[in-house]
């Protein structure tokens, strides 16, 4: 008698429960002699999913190169500093600081606008909870007017460091593109850092997902203006509300669009009115 077969329902669970290379692995050494057509069907399912777990451990290892050779030279607590908020008309910016663990798994980890917003979501609160620690940094609007964004920007990425450093010792600033003032440890800036480091990556997609949180709070105090569809940047909606109403305490008087509707909105208030 031939020896039965496992059934087809029984294989495709078997699929979607495997989540080491090793189960996808036995999987497909099960199926490959299996000539049926559901099961060749299966085992291809099974291989390209072997390959592209295979692909993506191989891209966060890339990403942890620099953090591992700064670790081989004694470096324990490495954090990756990054900050979101520079572009928009309204709200904060903010910064993150985030150390990972030694070994991690975060599928997708990415610069945070390479990532759709679902998973930006789920990734943050899975950095959140892996982290060795993280500590976030916010610049609030009035100080962005008094110092100018980029310092904004700047003083953000030293709350950060600050924040994370009452919770525990950091070695060495891993940075996107900037130097942070203020930093007592070694910094290394990597251009495009967010998408070429797994700390700074994981930076981008905390203050991302803080910051953007925060702008859905301010959508609901100003809700004419729409903060929370798309975060305070100068979209067509955006500039129209602007226009019509002029700003709102959330908006930045040091950016020219908003300088200019402040401007026509004091002219509509003090034209006088016809027909006396």
């Amino acid at each position: 008698m031939s020896q039965s077969r496992p059934s087809l329902v029984s294989l495709r669970a078997s699929l979607r429960s495997a989540v080491e290379e090793s189960e996808l692995e036995a999987l497909i050494g099960l199926l490959e002699p299996d000539e049926r057509t559901g099961a060749q069907q299966l085992r291809l399912q099974a291989q390209r999913r072997l390959e592209a777990g295979r692909a993506e451990r191989d891209r966060i290892a890339r990403l942890l190169e620099l953090r591992d050779e700064l670790t081989l030279r004694g470096a324990r607590g490495i954090a990756g500093v990054d900050e979101v908020g520079v572009g928009p008309l309204a709200g904060p910016v903010v910064a993150a600081a985030v150390v990972l663990p030694q070994r991690f798994s975060l599928h997708g980890l990415d610069d945070s606008k390479r990532v759709r917003p679902a998973r930006r979501e789920s990734l943050s609160a899975e950095i959140r909870e892996i982290a060795i620690g993280f500590g976030i940094g916010e610049v609030r609007v009035e100080e962005i007017d008094q110092i100018g964004i980029y310092q904004a920007a700047l003083e953000a990425m030293r709350c950060a460091v600050k924040s994370l450093e009452r919770t525990m010792t950091i070695d060495h600033v891993l940075v996107d593109a900037r130097t942070i003032p203020g930093v007592a440890q070694p910094q290394t800036s990597i251009i495009k850092g967010d998408q070429k480091d797994a700390s700074i990556a994981a930076a981008s997609i905390v203050a991302k997902v803080y910051r953007d949180r925060l702008m859905t709070t301010l959508g609901h105090r100003y809700p004419a203006y729409g903060f929370e569809r798309h975060m305070g940047y100068g979209t067509a909606a955006h500039l129209s509300a602007l226009e019509r109403m002029g700003p709102c305490p959330a908006h930045r008087r040091s950016f020219a669009p908003v300088e200019r509707a402040e401007r026509l909105a004091t002219r509509r208030t003090a034209q006088p009115s016809l027909g006396r």
